[in-house]
This record gives C-alpha cells, structure tokens and sequence, in this order.
C-alpha cells in the first residue's frame, strides 16, 4: 500500500498556481487539506494522518462513501501513517526532500506516489501510473536517482505543451494558469479525488490503471 504522497513543486508566491505547481494547487484543493497539520522536516514540509482518519474525512466531505453514510474500509494491511509532502528544495531537488523521508520511515519505492504536471496530456486529463520513463520530467528524474529506480506510483495532471511556437517549454511550465483554465483544474481536481483517497486505501493500486491510466475528466 501506499506510504508517501510527495507533491511536486517549486516553493515561493511566484510560483504558485503555476502549471508545474498543479500538483501543489491539488493538495491545497483538497476537501481535508485545512485538516492536515505541515511541520518543516526532511528538506520539505510534511504532514500525515492514519488511514482511518483518512477515510473518516472522506466521508465526512463526500468524497467517497458507503450507502449507509460509513467510511470506506480500511484494510488490515494498511500502514500506521500515509505521509503527505511538499519538497522544498525546488523541483530539480526533489528527491532529496523524497529519500529522506523514504529512509527515516523505511518506505519503499513501490510504497510512493509521486503527483506531479505532465506536458504529453492536455489539460483536463489525468493519469495514474506505474514506473515508466520520465518525460523530461526533473523532479521524476531526481526522484528516479535518489531511489535507484523509476518503479514508483505516479499520478499526473495534463497541462499540455505549448499551443505557440514562440513559447519554449521552460517559460510555459512556469507560466501561470489563466483564471479560465483554473476553474478547468478545479473540476479536475474534484473529479480525482475519488481516485486519490481508493487508491491511498487500496491493497493494490494497480486496480486503478485500467480505468484511470489516461482519463479525460474536463476540457
């Protein structure tokens, strides 16, 4: 099961809202994100919470629930804790931040997700993956290096490449979401949390590939 959430993005108010940032903007989306309570560790800002308090909340804001109004069950094998960070030692550093809370808490690379911006998905998609290459991607990279492996659970939020020649690769990542394309990402945002918290509490994440692998959720 999943032990580490790492949100990938780069730290200070010029980047907020960033399309490199998006996986930053979801966690601050969250229904249960005022709940989490950050401490400045490992290179990063990390929080945590047990499954059960994680299946509670989802309940408690519609994410996911039974009929009868009862959280999601929670498996016998689940972890103590599911760790949520925000590495801050920009994105190209990521895995430092990653490692180092991989080795305090003895997390291995299967027991990872990495959320993170994909320019091969156009906005209004999103993907849930296993290993696989990195995409040019240096917060992948870094992360790839730091574990010794690329086989670790990735959930990817399109933004596309750039729709103007003129526009290098490097200005659009950093580029800001318009206010049309925020209210995009907000759906999606909404859309995925289903997905987040099952997979979180799953026995087998990779139940998930076939229906989520590359979804179109908004456009």
């Amino acid at each position: 099961m999943i032990k580490l959430v790492a949100f990938l993005g780069n730290y200070g108010k010029e980047y907020d809202k960033t399309r490199h940032n998006v996986a930053w903007y979801y966690e601050d989306s969250l229904p249960f994100a005022n709940k989490l309570s950050w401490q400045s560790k490992f290179k990063g800002e990390i929080a945590s919470l047990t499954p059960t308090e994680l299946a509670q909340w989802a309940c408690d804001t519609k994410i996911c629930s039974k009929k009868d109004g009862s959280p999601v069950i929670v498996p016998e094998e689940a972890p103590d804790h599911i760790y949520f960070l925000k590495p801050m030692t920009y994105m190209n550093l990521s895995g430092d931040s990653i490692i180092e809370v991989a080795n305090f808490y003895k997390i291995k690379a299967d027991e990872i997700l990495v959320v993170h911006d994909e320019l091969e998905l156009a906005p209004g998609f999103v993907s849930w993956k296993w290993s696989g290459g990195l995409g040019g991607h240096n917060g992948l990279r870094s992360t790839k290096v730091v574990l010794n492996t690329p086989d670790f659970w990735r959930l990817r939020f399109g933004i596309g490449r750039p729709d103007n020649d003129k526009i290098g690769v490097a200005d659009w990542v950093l580029g800001h979401f318009t206010s049309e394309q925020q209210e995009l990402m907000q759906n999606v945002f909404s859309q995925t949390n289903l997905l987040f918290v099952k997979a979180l509490l799953s026995k087998n994440p990779a139940d998930f590939i076939q229906s989520w692998g590359k979804k179109k959720l908004a456009e």
